[in-house]
């Protein structure tokens, strides 16, 4: 966590002269983060975003949108695009996750201002020009589960009949994407919702947004690789969310919950498997046998009968662990 070279030029610039860059957090992308405290007693967060893996474009875009509809996303202070470096509002250090670990009481109430948040962004049309969560964006995501987990166990599933399964559960899903998209944030959980001073929820990490379901952003809410979620927790919260949003066919949008789960779930043991293989970067594989759970509770479902059949046929039970150095962790 060295501050990246341009750092000081670029806050001299920005009117931070002389302030202090502190380490703040890394994620599992090549984004880095650093506090920036100012000899005048100002605080703003330092994006780090190495312009040859990452735009920052996409971000000062979704924020502008999300401020502009009322929702907390911290404003630029100072950008340069080209070094991948932006300042940013500080929202402190409240961060949910780790908030909800020391006030556990206060886990109801703060849950049920994010599903709050969703209804209302379920609402309204995603910003124009938004690219489409679309059954290519999909497919490619759930591929992860058998580019990067299953060669790690030493399985090589069929590419086409996972491809093929997945395909007879998501057409009904697919549809209503379709026919009424919504701004899709996709890593909408615990660690990236800050409780602000003011008693709102802050939003982060949503450079990569799409247009899709209504659901994506629910089930990663409630079904999150960072933390336990009860399923009493979910069943209330799913619930909340389809009065608030005034979901008509519960039946139906529980289907699509359960299978955007299921392909969320099956893309991030994916991801944290390359990020094991591929990075080099195993403090995540800990985090695999919750995941499994969720993806578990996920191909229950009657919807997912197709999907369900594949993974007994092709990931036996005994197989569906964390990834270790030496193979995999009993």
């Amino acid at each position: 966590m060295i501050p990246p070279a341009a750092a000081p030029a670029f806050l001299d610039d920005a009117g931070w002269k002389g302030a202090r860059i502190l380490p703040l957090a890394g994620d599992a992308s090549f984004r880095r983060y650093f506090r920036v405290l100012g000899a005048d007693g100002r605080t703003a967060v330092l994006m780090d975003a190495p312009p040859e893996h990452e735009d920052t474009g996409p971000f000062l875009a979704i924020a502008e949108h999300l401020r502009s509809r009322g929702f907390a996303a911290p404003g630029p202070l100072a950008s340069d695009r080209e070094a991948g470096l932006l300042l940013l509002e500080d929202y402190g250090d409240d961060r949910v996750g780790p908030l909800l670990a020391r006030e556990p009481k206060r886990e109801q109430a703060i849950y049920e201002q994010a599903i709050t948040i969703l209804a209302d962004l379920g609402r309204e049309a995603p910003p124009p020009g938004l690219p489409l969560y679309d059954e290519a964006a999909l497919e490619r995501e759930t591929l992860l589960l058998i580019d990067y987990y299953t060669p790690a166990l030493g399985l090589a599933p069929d590419r086409d009949s996972y491809l093929q399964a997945w395909r007879e559960s998501w057409g009904a899903m697919l549809a209503e994407t379709l026919a009424r998209p919504v701004l899709v944030l996709r890593d909408f959980h615990a660690d990236n919702l800050m409780v602000l001073p003011d008693g709102r929820l802050g939003l982060l990490d949503f450079q990569d947004a799409l247009a899709g379901h209504r659901a994506y952003d629910l089930v990663s809410l409630l079904q999150d690789a960072r933390r336990d979620v009860t399923p009493k927790l979910e069943e209330a919260m799913i619930a909340l969310y389809c009065d608030r949003a005034g979901i008509e066919d519960q039946d139906a949008f529980r289907a699509h919950y359960e299978l955007l789960g299921a392909q969320r779930n099956a893309k991030i043991i994916g991801i944290f498997s390359r990020l094991f293989v591929r990075d080099g970067k195993p403090i995540y594989l800990g985090l695999q046998p919750r995941v499994w759970a969720y993806l578990e509770r996920n191909l229950a479902h009657p919807a997912l009968a197709s999907m369900r059949d594949w993974f007994a046929a092709n990931i036996p039970a005994e197989q569906r662990v964390a990834l270790s150095a030496t193979g995999v962790a009993g």
